[in-house]
């Protein structure tokens, strides 16, 4: 049974300014070091934050909650599955809401342009 449903889209260009102005204090603040790893590793950085800032987001919305409300945006991480599927991997209070709220599964998309990212966050009861 479907417990909730997030979405969410963000601009590349905004992502990069974001970047710029507060550098690194931001990015250490909202992205693992496994996520900084990997986008900074990447041609265009501010794409990939912006895709994994995008489910962080959606994740959120799918537990009917919003920034600030909470969760640390650090302990919602993206990480690579086999064949390189994108999954999500939770630590701290949002792995802790997902196990009280009786969450068996968290299934992710998303989707990057030089432009825009999206996600999509499915949390299943299980």
């Amino acid at each position: 049974m479907i417990y909730g449903m997030g979405i969410d889209i963000v601009e590349v260009r905004r992502m990069e300014e974001i970047i710029q102005k507060w550098g690194g204090r931001f990015v250490a603040r909202v992205f693992s070091q496994g996520e900084i790893a990997y986008c900074t590793s990447c041609a265009l950085p501010a794409m990939h934050y912006a895709a994994r800032f995008a489910v962080k987001e959606s994740f959120l919305k799918s537990l009917g909650m919003g920034l600030g409300m909470g969760l640390c945006l650090r302990d919602i991480e993206v990480t690579s599955g086999r064949q390189g599927k994108p999954e999500v991997r939770l630590r701290g209070k949002a792995e802790d809401t997902l196990r009280r709220l009786g969450i068996g599964a968290v299934h992710l998309s998303l989707s990057h342009t030089r432009q825009s990212a999206t996600a999509v966050v499915v949390l299943e009861k299980g």
